[in-house]
């Protein structure tokens, strides 16, 4: 790291925690970190400006007027280094539990400097979750492929150059999931392989419905590929469904069907069809519900309650 590096911090009700990630950063880069911290609306315990004053670390605070979820704080942190900070040339982007851990910023900034790449992401090689998390993950992983036709196999551990940092901000899909975001950005896109760190103090707060809703919000962001994969599989299953009712009725006209077979054959084809022609029209639905609810990228303002800049 030869250049000051702008590492933006997503924290929520977790002030032990960010305040060791930001001892170690300070520890291991001196001088050559900026950081840009985005108070979710915490109540309890608010993050102050004085962390940052009183381990000599140059950065802001960006307090929220409410708690906006940990991908829409990602995204005013970095639409605000896109307006504010004019030098910025690399930016960082990590949780500030401990989970990604400060040591392997450097990785990803060196990997940054080689020619034809605007991203680099920390891919996971070894985790720190429970079995029942990594199965439920890996089933997560092979849904998206098979909806999306895409391997999504990083979170938010990344570091942007400005060029990728000038696109990511303009598209609207940044305030739904960033992970997602960056890989349908047409951006080049590196990877890392980095063990996940382990939480500093307490333990996450997003539980399962919380790490369920955070995987299918990364399915909205491509939720016209999903349209058109679910709709081509329910119009196969329809087809099918028909071809049954037809032969069915074949069966009937010639003489091999019982008592009673053929009413309960053609209601469950019939059901079959209703269905899958709902699903296609619900998915429709969702799509337009999606594109037309995204934020308003030059707005991010409205959200900020207070910016304080450190004293260093």
């Amino acid at each position: 790291m030869k250049k000051k590096i702008v590492v933006v911090l997503p924290i929520y009700e977790d002030n032990d925690s960010a305040e060791k990630l930001l001892s170690e950063l300070k520890n291991i880069y001196k001088d050559d970190v900026f950081i840009v911290a985005v108070d979710d609306g915490s109540l309890v315990n608010p993050f102050e400006i004085d962390y940052l004053d009183k381990l000599s670390l140059q950065g802001v605070v960006i307090k929220l007027r409410q708690n906006v979820g940990h991908q829409v704080a990602i995204a005013i942190g970095l639409q605000y280094v896109s307006e504010e900070i004019e030098w910025v040339e690399k930016v960082v982007v990590m949780d500030s539990d401990g989970e990604d851990k400060p040591q392997d910023i450097k990785e990803l900034v060196d990997s940054s400097d080689e020619v034809g790449v605007d991203v680099v992401v920390g891919s996971r090689r070894a985790r720190s979750e429970t079995r029942q998390f990594i199965i439920f993950y890996n089933i997560y992983k092979l849904l998206f492929r098979f909806l999306t036709g895409k391997n999504i196999t990083f979170g938010n551990f990344m570091c942007l150059n400005s060029i990728a940092l000038k696109r990511i901000v303009v598209m609207p899909e940044l305030w739904i999931h960033l992970a997602a975001c960056t890989l349908n950005s047409k951006l080049r896109i590196s990877s890392c392989s980095l063990d996940r760190g382990v939480r500093y103090f307490g333990q996450s707060k997003l539980n399962f419905v919380g790490f369920a809703l955070h995987g299918f919000k990364a399915l909205m962001v491509y939720s016209e590929q999903v349209l058109v994969r679910v709709g081509i599989f329910c119009a196969i299953i329809a087809v099918l469904a028909v071809m049954g009712g037809f032969i069915a009725v074949i069966l009937k006209v010639i003489g091999f069907a019982t008592p009673g077979w053929f009413s309960i054959v053609m209601g469950v084809f019939i059901l079959v069809f209703l269905q899958t022609g709902t699903l296609t029209l619900m998915t429709l639905l969702l799509t337009g519900v999606v594109k037309n609810n995204r934020h308003n990228t030059l707005a991010y303002k409205q959200y900020v309650n207070k910016i304080s800049k450190s004293n260093v």
